[in-house]
């Protein structure tokens, strides 16, 4: 298996009003993103080309949408990318632009 083009830890994954996993992972390999429970069991995932992901109109800015098989998740990464070493999930913007350079949209 191919080294991930994206992945975030310690990433609160949620569904409306509904926390799914506090502690998730976001994955970004061979074209697809995964959505994982903290365990590693997958939440949902999809082809890269058929997500949309997006900042919220209002809210911090560490949140993201990742619209996936017709569910809007809504993810809660960083506010900002940790230092080197440091733990840490890597800010909303970053994932947003993996997502759409994965998919071949520029970033």
């Amino acid at each position: 298996m191919a080294e991930p083009e994206f992945r975030a830890t310690g990433v609160r994954i949620g569904k409306r009003l509904r926390s799914l996993t506090r502690a998730g992972q976001v994955r970004i390999s061979d074209g697809r993103l995964e959505l994982l429970t903290s365990y590693g069991s997958e939440i949902d995932s999809a082809p890269v080309q058929a997500v949309r992901a997006s900042k919220p109109w209002f809210g911090p800015d560490d949140r993201a949408t990742a619209d996936l098989n017709g569910k809007r998740y809504l993810l809660t990464l960083g506010d900002h990318d940790p230092a080197p070493g440091e733990p840490g999930p890597p800010a909303a913007r970053r994932f947003i632009e993996a997502v759409r350079r994965a998919a071949g949209r520029g970033g």
